[in-house]
């Protein structure tokens, strides 16, 4: 299938944000199929992974790059329908993953070739659309910012998001010890079936007091932090001289205050990310991260991401009110 992107007549169904605020202003629309430029190809989206990043978009916290489409969605599973002419790793007609620049929701989406991954056989469409924004974003700040190595030791908040039980797993596969809190017993056991040797329910214990018993006094290596706020302070309590703390959101506010005597004495460094506005360069060197440490482990099922329910493309609203409600474990997913 062949389309001819350059024809405007041709239209597609999309989500569009009407305005800044609740899920309620995710509308259907129909929208130009995207021109392609030289190095991209058109995908014809099958399904589209629902992100924490998308909400901020919705919400006007998250503002869109300059270069970028203004429909939500960071990554989607899909067929290659067309492609640039200076394409030269995709064929017309197979099947990829791609880590998108928005444009996610929506029947088609160009991408950056060097921003997409053939799908291995043993994987299906569904699995794939929810590996591409959150695989790489634990890796880029768990494995290179945040340096974990083999035998060290791992504490990962929010456990049970997509971005928990993606980090569970890779930390788990690639030699860490991990720990993890959540916010319930039953998301604790699934962060424990998943590869953690510990779970700490928030709304129960103090994770900081936890950490330090289970790791004798020592803290843990590394922190994978998307509440910020006051568990920063609380984090570095339970991090180990040298460690390490990465933050990838603020669910618990944008300020904290925090001990510097303590950040030095103990030689920790704080650090953070966000994956939308890094450069085309650097998504392609992360993509080649995932297709050379990740993708192995995939194809042999070794890990796999957890998709807790795939919702239409018309209930997009409901999808981002579940994903709001953090009652999941895993991912929410669009079929377009």
């Amino acid at each position: 299938m062949l389309i001819n992107t350059g024809s405007k007549n041709k239209l597609m169904r999309a989500v569009e944000i009407s305005k800044f605020g609740g899920p309620e202003n995710l509308k259907i629309t129909k929208r130009p199929i995207p021109d392609l430029e030289k190095n991209q190809v058109l995908i014809k989206v099958q399904f589209a992974g629902v992100n924490r990043p998308d909400i901020l978009q919705r919400e006007g916290n998250y503002p869109v790059p300059e270069n970028a489409s203004d429909i939500p969605g960071l990554e989607v599973s899909g067929i290659v329908v067309d492609k640039g002419k200076s394409v030269s790793r995709f064929k017309i007609g197979e099947k990829i993953c791609a880590l998108c620049h928005g444009g996610g929701y929506s029947e088609y989406v160009a991408v950056n070739e060097d921003h997409c991954l053939t799908i291995p056989k043993n994987m299906s469409m569904e699995e794939a659309a929810a590996i591409p924004e959150t695989f790489i974003t634990v890796w880029s700040n768990v494995f290179l910012r945040g340096k974990l190595k083999k035998n060290e030791s791992i504490l990962i908040h929010g456990g049970t998001s997509g971005i928990g039980t993606t980090a569970i797993q890779l930390a788990k596969s690639f030699g860490a010890i991990v720990y993890a809190t959540a916010g319930s017993d039953k998301k604790c056991l699934a962060a424990k079936k998943l590869g953690a040797f510990g779970c700490f329910n928030y709304k129960k214990v103090k994770f900081e007091e936890e950490i330090k018993k289970a790791t004798n006094g020592m803290g843990v290596n590394v922190i994978l932090d998307m509440v910020a706020g006051d568990y920063v302070a609380r984090n570095l309590k339970c991090l180990r001289k040298d460690g390490r703390l990465v933050i990838i959101a603020v669910q618990g506010g944008l300020t904290g205050k925090i001990n510097f005597a303590q950040l030095m004495v103990n030689r920790q460094t704080i650090s953070g990310s966000t994956l939308r506005p890094q450069s085309d360069k650097a998504k392609a060197s992360y993509v080649r991260n995932l297709k050379r440490y990740v993708w192995p482990l995939l194809t042999k099922k070794e890990i796999r991401p957890v998709i807790q329910k795939i919702f239409d493309l018309t209930k997009v609203s409901f999808a981002h009110r579940a994903l709001e409600k953090g009652n999941h474990v895993g991912k929410f997913l669009l079929k377009i």
